[in-house]
């Protein structure tokens, strides 16, 4: 017993000097410091540590080396009251929450440019071929003819359907063919960023048609957030240099389509075998394709087409033909990694998403383009896109307190 004290007091004697003599303010530290393999610390602190317990770990000698092995001690800052624990392990939620951030990301970088792509060859595309029908046509060909390819080869797995799902698709698809032929007509008589700024004034669209054809209500704050986006939306129009009348009806009536194309879609949800992401946009796209190819053909007709595409490669040379085929292919592109993407975000983050992207068309197309902006145009446009983004916001509260 007497040797154990003497030994004890000799530990405690030498842990004392050596905490008086090494002075340097240590940062925080796990409860328990295992000093077997001993590892120096470069962080330092303003606070203090003082020593909470100290204890044997079994027998030892008064060699360096079995001290250092068989002592161990808990130290705690000036301000806390008990040992620390320090956890720096990241937990699977954590990490999967930052790999769907970042997979978020991904989506939206890779729509915003292969919209900006398509946008660009498309309003090239009319220039030289002003023939809207038939380009809004070959976009949907091409999109089908991807798809078919896709799930013929096994590249992607084809979709199972029914009869009750297409029935309920064929409404949507409806929709979707007039607001794709509008906002064609609508960018082959304007410029590009005067198609997109009144595009911009969807939601007023939609909450129009859901109060005076629905019979849904909306709080004041919902309805005052529309101000805005129609004021932005008609300075932009009266200040437009190369103002249309076809090009803002074009763009107004594309609005009107794609908000009933939503509500269809929404109430065909049930019906039918569920199809979604980027087959459910495949189905769309061919349905549609059949929709449109025997309007295009009667409005415009192969006949003027010919001369058409004639004049075009002789004006362009052969570079016009990359131009189709890319306005095609990115159109497509574009418009199936925006479904992809609402699969994972809500329609909300989505909505915030498709303001951002109308942005960067329209700073995009502006520079491409040179476009002449007069400054009182470039105000309207940022009021409306301002507006669109407040109306997300108000509709997030609404949706939350709904709750």
């Amino acid at each position: 017993m007497a040797s154990f004290l003497k030994h004890s007091l000799t530990v405690s004697n030498h842990l004392e000097q050596r905490l008086l003599a090494f002075k340097p303010h240590f940062s925080p530290l796990p409860s328990k410091l295992a000093l077997d393999k001993p590892a120096r610390c470069n962080y330092l602190t303003q606070k203090p540590l003082y020593i909470s317990s100290q204890g044997s770990l079994g027998r030892f000698d008064d060699s360096e080396d079995s001290r250092a092995r068989l002592i161990k001690c808990d130290a705690y800052e000036a301000h806390r009251s008990q040992p620390m624990e320090i956890n720096i392990d990241i937990d699977e939620q954590t990490r999967q929450a930052a790999a769907q951030k970042l997979k978020i990301g991904v989506y939206f970088a890779t729509w915003w440019s292969l919209n900006v792509i398509f946008n660009i060859y498309n309003k090239k595309v009319l220039n030289a071929f002003p023939f809207p029908w038939l380009t809004s046509t070959l976009s949907l060909a091409a999109g089908s003819l991807i798809m078919l390819v896709s799930w013929a080869s096994r590249i992607a797995e084809a979709p199972k359907t029914d009869m009750d799902f297409w029935k309920a698709l064929f409404p949507v698809a409806l929709a979707h063919t007039i607001g794709h032929v509008a906002a064609t007509v609508s960018m082959s008589k304007v410029a590009v960023s005067f198609t997109h700024i009144i595009k911009s004034s969807e939601p007023a669209f939609s909450v129009l048609v859901s109060t005076f054809l629905l019979g849904e209500s909306f709080p004041m704050p919902v309805y005052l957030s529309l101000l805005p986006i129609i004021g932005g939306c008609a300075l932009a129009a009266v200040t437009e240099l190369n103002f249309n009348l076809v090009g803002l009806m074009g763009a107004m009536i594309s609005n009107l389509a794609f908000v009933f194309r939503n509500i269809f879609s929404k109430r065909g949800m049930s019906k039918g075998k569920s199809v979604g992401g980027m087959n459910y946009y495949a189905c769309l796209s061919i349905m549609s394709l059949l929709i449109l190819t025997p309007f295009a053909i009667a409005v415009e007709g192969p006949q003027v087409w010919a001369v058409g595409w004639k004049n075009a490669v002789a004006q362009i040379g052969p570079h016009f033909v990359w131009w189709v085929v890319a306005q095609s292919v990115f159109y497509h592109l574009y418009n199936q990694v925006s479904y992809m993407s609402l699969n994972e975000i809500s329609p909300l983050t989505f909505s915030v998403g498709n303001t951002m992207k109308r942005v960067s068309v329209i700073v995009s197309s502006i520079i491409i383009f040179h476009t002449q902006v007069q400054p009182v145009n470039a105000v309207g446009a940022a009021i409306a896109i301002l507006g669109t983004f407040l109306y997300s916001q108000v509709i997030k509260i609404f949706n939350f307190l709904s709750i």
